[in-house]
């Protein structure tokens, strides 16, 4: 187990009165102990309390090697799961449940009558894990310096023959060469009007001269993720898509130069747009200014108008800001920022200076 990791988790129970929880999804049981387990239809849950019990039940299915710090719970696919955490959570007490546990099983443990309640626990480790610990800071900076080094390599390889779902198939063998495991998320290649819709579902679309390039995409790597977006021209841009992107730049840059100790999301995000509006083009920066980022590539919060958090040090976002012209173009510039203790690191180098492909 991540010790320190599951102190937080526990403190913070015990401050909301919480004395149990299981925890379910992927993310967070890696969080907690290091090891990542998909286990698709079948159940597996982690099972925790203020009194320091943690087990871990599991399909044989999924074969355990490693000591991880806690008991393990066995079943087979002949057997009930939902029986086994019954004889281990508490009936007597309040059970916080994973936001994204299939809800079959969940109705079955409140069927048996499990626990005396059952409320959502995910913002309790979700919290925990905007702030990332000295490990976690080293691999996100590791994963970006590969997003860096792999959109550099991809851009050299593009031309007019290539669609756009050619390009994603590089940046697919790039990262593949990098040794990492593959994609964050499905990567966003969008040329031309395409880019001016924000997810863009990449097709084989081939440019045409003037297009902006929208390259937005991530890798995973030792199960963290990066993130970036840039937009490039293929052949000259017009007057106008030339003073978009120099306005979502400008916004990008304003974003970041926000982010500090004790900023807000909200005026992080008003910042980028204030800049666009400024412009005129405010109706057509259509989303959120950025999400948070981690082990999972929209880990829990977001730069937005209404998140009045304030931001410590630790936490890792993007700062994204876009104008989408319908019709015409879609510029948006993208890096993952994290915060430090007087102001903020970004963790994306590569250039964000126009630039034109032949």
């Amino acid at each position: 187990m991540k010790q320190n990791r599951l102190n937080n988790i526990l403190r913070e129970m015990s401050n909301t009165n919480l004395n149990q929880m299981i925890l379910t999804s992927p993310a967070a049981i890696f969080y907690l102990t290091g090891k990542w387990i998909e286990s698709g239809e079948r159940l597996l849950a982690l099972y925790i309390n203020t009194n320091g019990d943690k087990k871990l039940v599991i399909n044989e299915l999924f074969p355990i090697h490693e000591d991880l710090g806690l008991d393990l719970v066995w079943y087979n696919d002949t057997q009930d799961p939902i029986v086994a955490l019954c004889d281990i959570i508490d009936k007597s007490k309040t059970l916080g449940i994973d936001k994204n546990w299939q809800a079959h099983f969940l109705i079955r443990l409140m069927e048996k009558g499990a626990a005396t309640a059952f409320v959502n626990g995910s913002p309790i480790i979700d919290k925990a894990r905007t702030i990332k610990d000295a490990e976690e800071i080293e691999l996100m900076r590791k994963a970006s310096a590969i997003n860096d080094k792999v959109i550099g390599r991809a851009v050299e390889r593009f031309s007019k023959d290539k669609t756009e779902k050619a390009l994603s198939n590089i940046l697919g063998e790039l990262y593949e060469e990098e040794r990492t495991q593959g994609f964050s998320f499905t990567p966003i290649v969008a040329y031309g009007a395409n880019g001016a819709d924000p997810h863009h579902e990449t097709d084989l679309s081939l440019p045409a001269i003037g297009d902006s390039i929208i390259v937005d995409t991530g890798c995973r790597n030792e199960f963290y993720c990066s993130d970036m977006t840039r937009t490039f021209f293929y052949g000259e841009p017009s007057e106008e898509a030339r003073k978009v992107y120099n306005i979502v730049l400008e916004a990008n840059l304003a974003g970041i130069s926000k982010v500090k100790p004790g900023t807000r999301f909200c005026d992080i995000d008003k910042a980028a747009r204030d800049v666009i509006e400024g412009y005129g083009y405010g109706k057509y920066f259509t989303h959120r200014t950025g999400h948070s980022i981690g082990i999972e590539v929209h880990d829990f919060g977001d730069v937005s108008s209404v998140n009045k958090e304030e931001v410590k040090p630790g936490m890792i976002f993007s700062i994204e800001p876009g104008i989408y012209l319908q019709g015409k173009v879609g510029v948006r510039i993208e890096d993952l920022v994290l915060v430090t203790e007087d102001g903020c690191e970004v963790l994306n180098n590569y250039s964000k200076e126009l630039r034109v492909l032949k």
